[in-house]
């Protein structure tokens, strides 16, 4: 089984990684070739490419200009530690064991614009790059052009090891896209996650992305393998609706706390 989950727009760069122990973005060749690209971007550019004020323009353009090989951790951060908006709130790697990493370096990937694919020990560099954006690069108009077909054939290699693979996937549609689940020798699960408001349930951003973090974890902690054990999540208040529920699509609810 493996989880795929977006990265996040907020980073901590500052804070010490609880482990010194890495490895390196398995597509950092292609990584560099978009880098040398948005090197070539004005503040402007990228303001305009990202829809972001003009100071996250100049952040941008100045982390891009900074951007380098080899990785080291004086220079880079865990993947998994680096990134810490919603889902990785809920996922608190930072509590992680030896064993959790060690779980969740084979079983979690976290899609990216930049990188492609990462996995949590993954050395990377500060960025913002949506997978969704409209970077026009060499290979074509936008990263799904980019990526193309190579991150999910990543997945299926790892798949090769599995007499019945399943693809936990916890990301957003829009990083979710740059999968093409026609091609992948799976089975697809996308948990849902809706809170009761305003008098039914319904899917609330924030909440969803921390329950998507909460998932996570809870499949790495609990060395989950069987697809039919999602069902038994019960974390911070989320249940199982059966009523709701599909086979590739279980619904969790929860209500007011």
């Amino acid at each position: 089984m493996l989880i795929v989950v977006s990265p996040a727009k907020s980073l901590d760069f500052e804070t010490k990684a609880p482990t010194r122990k890495f490895t390196d973005p398995q597509y950092l060749a292609e990584s560099t070739q978009l880098v040398g690209q948005l090197q070539k971007l004005s503040p402007e550019d990228f303001s305009e490419l990202m829809h972001i004020s003009s100071a996250l323009g100049e952040l941008n353009h100045m982390r891009f200009a900074n951007w380098h090989t080899p990785f080291d951790l004086k220079n880079s951060k865990q993947a998994i530690f680096a990134f810490k908006g919603d889902v990785y709130i809920g996922l608190e790697a930072e509590k992680f064991s030896k064993a959790d990493l060690n779980f969740a370096q084979n079983h979690l990937r976290i899609l990216s614009g930049l990188y492609g694919l990462l996995r949590p020990l993954d050395l990377m560099q500060p960025y913002r790059l949506e997978m969704g954006s409209k970077f026009k690069n060499k290979k074509g108009k936008n990263l799904y052009e980019f990526w193309d077909g190579q991150l999910t054939k990543n997945l299926n290699e790892l798949f090769e090891k599995d007499k019945k693979p399943v693809l936990v996937n916890l990301a957003s549609i829009e990083y979710f896209s740059a999968i093409k689940p026609k091609s992948l020798n799976a089975e697809i699960i996308s948990p849902v996650f809706k809170d009761f408001s305003n008098g039914k349930y319904k899917i609330v951003s924030f909440f969803a992305k921390k329950a998507r973090g909460y998932m996570a974890a809870y499949i790495i902690q609990n060395r989950i393998k069987n697809p039919e054990k999602l069902k038994e999540f019960d974390v911070e208040g989320y249940r199982y609706s059966v009523e709701d529920s599909t086979p590739m699509q279980p619904v969790f609810l929860r209500d007011p706390q």
